[in-house]
């Protein structure tokens, strides 16, 4: 049977005791170091918290939370090879949500000196999506170690999946309209994403042209995996990096986006963006 994996950052069977009334009322994500931002429709007070499931017979930790990607920040130090105008003494800054022609990209990784854009990467998470709840798990699971949760959740014998057509369908249309606009400008694209979702799309799109992350390819997949440590809990690590060009991205999916955007206005939302908040630390 499918179920919670990690709620708030916290492994559901790991060896240590936990407090986990103390994690359900702080509600805190400690991968954006603040409260967890999924939102339950119903009851907007209350998080969700749910990073990843553990699905299918072999019971794969699969993260359905983008917030789980940004582990240690290390899928940022991940792509500073991309920053090929990047020099020692520059600055760098992880700068949220920039809007481009086709989209917003979810994170840029930029390279400054004197408060002045000299190079940027941008980054996009994508996590799985499911087909139905993974609430009742996550209630089920409170009920286990304690934590009150409602009759009619714990009682639901309602079960979750692995929406893996939609996710990698809008991940791909999503790729094929923003990856223009970073080719026209010799900047770098970069996918971060679970190697199960990888695996996924490899079977089921035209993925052979694929190449092995060369720098003078414009968009980039770093795919990661989730490794069990010995407490129980899960590790990320980056397992494979993949790489190709717009045309090796493009599909007949959806209306290509208008990728004439000049350097300057990147650089120029980047620099009103740029603060103490957005310096990488580790």
């Amino acid at each position: 049977m499918n179920q919670l994996a990690e709620l708030y950052g916290f492994p559901t069977h790991l060896i240590e005791p936990i407090d986990w009334f103390q994690i359900y009322e702080q509600q805190h994500c400690p991968y954006i170091a603040s409260k967890c931002t999924k939102i339950r429709k119903s009851t907007p007070d209350i998080t969700i918290g749910s990073c990843t499931v553990t699905y299918g017979q072999e019971r794969k930790p699969t993260i359905i939370c983008p917030n789980r990607l940004l582990e240690q920040r290390q899928i940022f130090l991940d792509c500073l090879h991309l920053l090929t105008s990047h020099e020692p003494g520059n600055q760098l800054h992880v700068v949220p949500e920039i809007s481009i022609p086709g989209g917003s990209v979810d994170y840029f990784l930029v390279s400054t000196k004197n408060n002045r854009v000299k190079d940027f990467v941008g980054i996009e998470l994508q996590a799985l999506d499911t087909t139905g709840s993974v609430w009742p798990s996550r209630q089920k699971f409170l009920h286990t170690v304690g934590i009150k949760a409602e009759l009619e959740d714990t009682a639901s014998h309602k079960t979750f999946g692995m929406n893996w057509k939609m996710t990698a369908k809008t991940t791909l249309i999503q790729l094929n309209h923003k990856i223009g606009t970073f080719e026209n400008l010799n900047k770098h694209l970069v996918l971060v994403l679970q190697d199960c979702l990888m695996e996924y799309m490899r079977r089921e799109f035209q993925f052979e042209h694929l190449n092995g992350g060369l720098i003078g390819d414009s968009m980039h997949f770093h795919i990661y995996s989730l490794e069990q440590q010995e407490n129980q809990s899960y590790r990320l690590n980056l397992a494979a990096r993949y790489s190709t060009d717009a045309i090796g991205v493009a599909t007949s999916l959806g209306l290509q986006a208008d990728a004439n955007l000049t350097l300057d206005y990147i650089i120029n939302v980047l620099e009103t963006k740029l603060s103490s908040q957005t310096l990488l630390t580790i």
